[in-house]
């Protein structure tokens, strides 16, 4: 009889669903770390909330553990990727607060337009100041929704039903599907410069942090709303006080902050045209009901009948398949995140395509589509994004999804190449194959679009493309050695059709440090460099 231990103050409907499955459920709330790890061992299962901190000691510490339910769609208090290395599933409820986060996203935008909060305080003072606090109405005005994932595809359906006009950004948006949703498809150059009202709802990662900055409000209307109910530190803080202060923002209502508990001297707190809360998008009795529903749920699947649903670190893909496709899925994986992080947002994405090149006769190749797909998306949506949900996520966003099989390979036996096209129509190429060493198959990237190459796609890359001249390579070397960054491996590719003198070269470099944004400017700045990128799988 699997035993479950409920850590979190969950609704009492999980541990009744577990109970009723024939599973042992004990609700243990508000441990301390050192009593956790003390009975963490006697368990199958973990269910959480936000306030338990899932570590990889106490991941070491849970012997029998094999899967952590998150009631709830962030992840951020479980070390995943400890949990990966100890085989335990990580699994959470991305639908189940969806429309709760949603409405506080319109309850903040509402307050903020009509200055709720700032008024109720001064009648409670005994002031009637009716002049002070005149509104904005909201019928007939543009509200650009920055992420069509769950959450924003609700706010831009309830802000259509206030006979608002709809501005959507999001790369993995087609023209057809925002037609489907009733919203303008837009840039974020033209969501920003049209938009009355802004409101974030896409995922925090390196290429958001900080998306709403300084040059983000130059490009704003004068008197804009700014809203941000999805995740701290999307929104530069520190940007947005000074364009508060400068009337080029109206007001901002913030549900999160990019340090939580916010400090009470946050100069964001001294303003009066802010409006904020402690982190409540998915704090109401009917969403943290239905996350504790979905959770135990998700564990009975799990432990009744071996089916994963909710995963964030394990595609479900069967034994047989796994042992069978085991190392083109590592490396179908591989060059899908790889893709992930080339993917220029303004291109957008329309296609996924995978192309299987030589003897995969008899081969399903559903598990290679899947984790191409779901590698591809992983990065870039609000949800968690497996082999399950991938192609679904795809097809809501209009993203077309192909396979191609050639029956012989050109320069190898067996390879996989795996494609991405924008709206610009423009396919954008990486091909990879599987190299033998004393009998065991090792991933290698051979093609990046027309370059030929030979690259462990693994741990830190430093992808430079520049005029193939004498001195850039030593320039660029120079360089990450002046920043203590220490190299282990270096592939240099010319197009197979381009080898004159002067043509364009592909430098894949494997680095061990940092490779934050200055660099990566300094590097753009050397001569005769066009572009660098870094890649982290």
């Amino acid at each position: 009889m699997p035993r479950v231990l409920i850590a979190d103050d969950l609704s009492p409907r999980a541990a009744e669903i577990l109970h009723r499955a024939g599973f042992d459920a004990i609700v243990r709330v508000g441990l301390k770390k050192e009593d956790l790890l003390a009975v963490i061992g006697e368990f199958d299962g973990l269910a959480v909330r936000s306030a338990t901190q899932v570590t990889a000691e106490v991941l070491e510490a849970g012997r029998r553990l094999q899967i952590v339910g998150r009631a709830g769609i962030g992840v951020d208090n479980i070390d995943v990727k400890a949990a990966s290395r100890r085989g335990v599933i990580v699994m959470n409820t991305p639908g189940g607060n969806a429309v709760t986060t949603a409405e506080h996203a319109l309850a903040l935008m509402m307050s903020l337009a009509r200055k709720i909060p700032a008024a109720t305080a001064s009648v409670k003072a005994g002031k009637w100041e009716k002049k002070r606090f005149q509104g904005t109405e909201l019928a007939g005005k543009s509200i650009g929704v920055l992420g069509l994932g769950n959450i924003g595809r609700i706010v831009a359906d309830r802000a259509l039903g206030l006979r608002m006009h709809v501005l959507a950004f999001d790369p993995f948006l087609t023209e057809e599907a925002a037609r489907k949703l009733g919203v303008e498809p837009v840039t974020l150059a033209e969501l920003l410069a049209r938009a009355d009202v802004i409101t974030v709802h896409t995922p925090l990662m390196p290429e958001t942090k900080g998306l709403i900055g300084a040059d983000a409000f130059g490009r704003m209307k004068k008197g804009v709303l700014l809203i941000n109910a999805a995740r701290g530190g999307i929104v530069d803080e520190l940007a947005l006080v000074e364009a508060l202060k400068s009337g080029k923002v109206a007001g901002a209502a913030l549900d999160v902050f990019e340090q939580e508990p916010v400090d009470p001297a946050h100069p964001l707190l001294a303003l009066d045209n802010v409006v904020c809360t402690p982190h409540l998008g998915a704090s109401t009795e009917e969403a943290q009901e239905k996350v504790a529903i979905e959770v135990a749920e998700q564990m009975v699947d799990y432990f009744a009948r071996g089916e994963v649903r909710g995963a964030v670190n394990v595609p479900s893909v069967s034994r047989e398949a796994r042992e069978r496709l085991g190392p083109w899925l590592d490396l179908v994986g591989r060059l899908a995140r790889f893709q992930s992080q080339l993917l220029e947002p303004e291109a957008g994405l329309t296609e996924i395509s995978l192309e299987l090149a030589g003897d995969f006769a008899g081969v399903d190749s559903r598990p290679l589509l899947a984790t191409a797909v779901s590698g591809v998306l992983s990065r870039h949506l609000d949800v968690a994004v497996n082999s399950v949900n991938a192609p679904l996520l795809a097809e809501e966003r209009g993203i077309r999804v192909t396979e191609t099989r050639l029956g012989r390979g050109v320069t190898y036996t067996q390879s996989i190449g795996l494609s991405v096209r924008g709206r610009d129509g423009v396919a954008r190429t990486l091909r990879g194959a599987l190299f033998t060493f004393a009998g065991k198959a090792e991933p290698r990237l051979v093609e990046v679009g027309d370059f030929v190459v030979e690259v462990l796609p693994e741990g830190r890359l430093l992808i430079v493309r520049n005029q193939d001249r004498p001195g850039v390579i030593g320039a660029l070397g120079t360089l990450l050695g002046s920043r203590g960054i220490n190299v282990s491996r270096m592939q240099v590719g010319l197009a197979a059709d381009a080898r004159a003198s002067g043509a364009d070269a592909l430098q894949i470099w494997n680095v061990d440090g940092e490779l934050d944004a200055t660099l990566l400017s300094e590097i753009r700045r050397l001569p005769h460099v066009k572009s660098a990128q870094r890649v982290e799988l």
